[in-house]
């Protein structure tokens, strides 16, 4: 058992995205270091419980990591139909007891006796959708042959939309069901579908969200999140109080911020600075290291996303190279809605930002999904630089 042990942690360094890996740990020890200055307000007991949940988290991210980097995705997606039937079973268990609400009302947590903390079905399915969305985009191109054609268009998108109405249906999450939204888009750009169904896409979706303005179908608070992005002296108490004081705490930082857990707002008390540790860690980050501070986070996820795809360039088959973009694309999204919530130019959906927002279940996913992209370099094909052999 021990020698089998060894063989596998030997092959996982010797091929593994290790370079990847080590981004990530980056990113999140950083993080680390931001959630404990944003909760040091709650007392130590507070900073021992955030910091203690997220490092267990890595620690069993690295494991996922290595365990998805070990996964060979064509034959697990020999069974797709499981997959198509987990995630329409894990997210209907948000209709269950076990589905919690959060502070927003929303729907979008699953919390079991036997786990310490929460479990979004999101995080997870967006693995699970990415993977069943690059199989079928691969089978359009390789098996019908027929990328161009409304009804294949019909077909990407009405997986998506099926998805998004399902899960944001149940649980009321706008959020991730928007990422999900615009992992489609990415994968199928990239694909190669035709630019005319994408011109039709956004005019039916505008044409939609107009429509459920004017009949008074959209809810007032979401109306008011886009209101507010315009006018930032609208209802500076309610529907702009979070980001006026992010705002206010991520502007008063300046170049090198007013010191590592010495920010005014940061260590002020409850109600200072809201949702410090999750969606508006990155203004705990410029309120006490500055505008250096953060451009070393957009640094970080940057060269992970970078990395994530280089993957997909050199990806061996065109599934492994939509799975990639499809991470890319999440990371991407989630990046910057919350960096731009946090500048007050996109509206609060609770999206936190990747590897840095406290968050076990979303850090745990996301070292599932940078483990995907690391099994798949470790079976693309090496490319030689031209005058130097392998090795």
């Amino acid at each position: 058992m021990w020698n089998r042990l060894k063989a596998i942690l030997a092959d996982f360094i010797q091929q593994a995205d290790l370079v990847l890996l080590g981004l990530c740990c980056a990113a999140t020890l950083y993080g680390m270091a931001l959630i404990a200055s944003a909760t040091r307000y709650l007392n130590i007991g507070g900073i021992v419980r955030y910091v203690g949940v997220q490092g267990a988290a890595m620690v069993l991210g690295i494991c996922a990591y290595i365990f998805m980097s070990m996964l060979d995705l064509e034959r697990l997606m020999r069974r797709w139909k499981w997959l198509v039937a987990f995630n329409v079973v894990f997210i209907a268990l948000l209709l269950t007891p076990f589905g919690v609400s959060d502070n927003t009302g929303n729907t979008a947590w699953l919390k079991f006796p036997f786990l310490p903390f929460s479990i979004g079905p999101a995080e997870v399915v967006k693995i699970t959708f990415t993977l069943l969305l690059a199989k079928q985009l691969e089978w359009l191109r390789e098996v019908k042959r027929d990328l161009k054609s409304f009804p294949s268009a019909l077909m990407v998108a009405g997986h998506t939309i099926a998805l998004m109405g399902w899960y944001v249906g149940i649980s009321g999450d706008m959020g991730n069901g928007l990422t999900f939204f615009f992992i489609f888009l990415c994968m199928a750009f990239v694909a190669g579908f035709a630019l005319r169904w994408f011109v039709l896409l956004f005019a039916g979706s505008g044409a939609a969200i107009a429509a459920s303005v004017a009949l008074g179908l959209m809810p007032d608070y979401m109306i008011n999140r886009f209101r507010v992005l315009f006018d930032h002296s609208y209802d500076t108490l309610g529907a702009g109080w979070q980001q006026t004081r992010g705002l206010l705490a991520l502007g008063s930082g300046g170049l090198f911020g007013q010191g590592y857990m010495q920010g005014t707002q940061t260590q002020a008390g409850e109600g200072s600075l809201p949702a410090r540790h999750t969606d508006f860690i990155f203004c705990v980050c410029g309120e006490e290291l500055g505008m250096i501070g953060c451009l070393v986070v957009i640094a970080l996820l940057a060269a992970i996303i970078i990395r994530v795809l280089l993957v997909a360039r050199r990806a061996e088959t065109p599934f492994h190279c939509y799975v990639c973009v499809g991470v890319a694309a999440m990371l991407i999204f989630q990046t910057v809605v919350n960096i731009g919530m946090c500048l007050f130019v996109m509206p609060v959906i609770g999206l936190t930002l990747p590897f840095f927002s406290y968050g076990g279940s979303s850090l745990l996913t996301l070292y599932a999904a940078m483990g995907v992209v690391s099994g798949i370099k470790k079976r693309s094909p090496v490319v030689r630089r031209p005058g130097r052999p392998l090795g």
